[in-house]
């Protein structure tokens, strides 16, 4: 996946957003262990069931890389290589889902399968955390196919990676934390990978595991919110470890933007899309000019259109929330009321209700300068005694994300190995 949103800071390149931890995980190496190429050969027409959730309309192969080229692609995103068993060959999906609205639509995402020649796999799904730029998406990244998949595939899980809704292939625009499209999403990739993996010989147990980083960690906690509400009783949620994700957006994230626990330009890149993303959802505000403070009035919108990146967005916003947003802007994100506080509530239950049959490890740092510890402890404390909290310490948001998933890793390996 590509890098962390990064922009120029003083002349000195700063990392700065909720996004994937890996920086760049690399093309097949001619020079590799790895016995075949990506081919665009391998690809599928639409299913008898071409109306269903989950349906598959294409595949292609984008990624066929030897367990040597998997650890350098590791080493060079700056996470674990040490638990690289398998080379990987990775497929993205086209598939059918539903959209915010509950309306069909496609999305796409990625199936990585480690080669190790095992039948059966158990399956890791893993959310990706904030993008912008459709292109960016796990599936499509022309600058390298997504690391954590390669961690998880690797270690010989089936590693299944939505692209969400509008990012990728997928058509329309992003709804950016909508807790309900990321689990419907995920949950028909996971429809789409079930009924493809025979197609290489492999099967998939249906006892999941669900983790992601940042936005991907509130994605994997509805996701498996979703299962264990019988979203489909084929599959069963056995764990999850969501890393550093914004759980608690009213009760955790919004005060720390405020209190000065936040880095200021993070926030206004993050609050910038949220509002953008939500209007649509939810219809907070008539006029741009209500909330956002001219000039970015008319351009923030134009902005998250889903064809700019992270790099080409933050040197366009202003360097804090107070910059950005009028003084109504600001009242209705520190004090929600009407449709906001409605959509706050109904988003911010994804770790709540859990009961204690399914173990969650969550996982963050309590000096991450983008999402607020915070949001982890009342994760924790909403869930109940399945929980348990690891504090990586100091550590900045995307460190927290290369560390976090390898934590996660770790701890499947421990609770659910992948030859269990």
């Amino acid at each position: 996946m590509r890098s962390p949103l990064a922009v120029l800071a003083a002349g000195t390149l700063t990392a700065l957003v909720l996004s994937s931890p890996s920086a760049r995980a690399a093309l097949p190496d001619p020079s590799s262990t790895s016995s075949s190429r990506p081919s665009n050969a391998v690809t599928l027409g639409g299913t008898a069931l071409a109306g269903a959730r989950g349906a598959v309309v294409s595949v292609r192969r984008v990624q066929d890389l030897g367990a040597g080229a998997v650890r350098a692609a590791l080493r060079e995103d700056g996470l674990d290589a040490s638990r690289v068993r398998h080379g990987v060959t990775a497929y993205r999906i086209v598939y059918r889902t539903i959209d915010a609205a509950r309306k069909p639509t496609t999305a796409s995402g990625l199936l990585v399968l480690p080669r190790d020649g095992r039948q059966r796999l158990r399956v890791v799904t893993y959310a990706h955390g904030t993008m912008a730029a459709a292109a960016d998406a796990p599936s499509v990244d022309e600058g390298g196919r997504s690391g954590e998949g390669l961690l998880f595939a690797s270690a010989g899980y089936a590693a299944v990676e939505p692209d969400y809704l509008g990012l990728g292939v997928g058509p329309g625009a992003h709804p950016y934390l909508h807790a309900r499209s990321e689990a419907t999403a995920t949950l028909d990739l996971v429809r789409a990978s079930f009924a493809f993996a025979p197609r290489t010989g492999r099967t998939l147990d249906p006892r999941l595991l669900a983790t992601g980083f940042s936005q991907g960690g509130q994605a994997a906690m509805a996701f498996g919110t979703a299962l264990r509400n019988g979203a489909d009783p084929r599959f069963r949620l056995a764990a999850a470890a969501p890393v550093s994700g914004p759980y608690d957006l009213r009760g955790a994230e919004v005060p720390a933007i405020f209190d000065g626990t936040l880095d200021p330009k993070a926030s206004a890149y993050y609050l910038a899309y949220f509002l953008t993303s939500w209007n649509r959802l939810y219809h907070l505000y008539g006029s741009a000019s209500e909330v956002f403070r001219a000039p970015y009035d008319t351009t923030v919108a134009p902005l998250y259109d889903g064809r700019h990146g992270e790099q080409e967005i933050v040197p366009r916003l202003p360097a804090s929330p107070q910059r950005l947003l009028t003084e109504k802007g600001l009242a209705m994100i520190q004090h929600p009321t009407g449709a906001l506080a409605a959509a706050l509530d109904a988003n911010d239950r994804t770790c709540r209700g859990w009961g204690a049959d399914v173990p969650v490890h969550v996982i963050g740092a309590r000096g991450d300068e983008q999402v607020a510890f915070a949001n982890a402890r009342h994760c924790v404390r909403q869930v109940g005694r399945a929980a348990t909290l690891t504090d990586l310490g100091d550590l900045g948001h995307t460190d927290s994300g290369r560390r976090g998933v390898a934590e996660a890793l770790r701890w499947f390996m421990t609770v659910a190995p992948p030859r269990g």
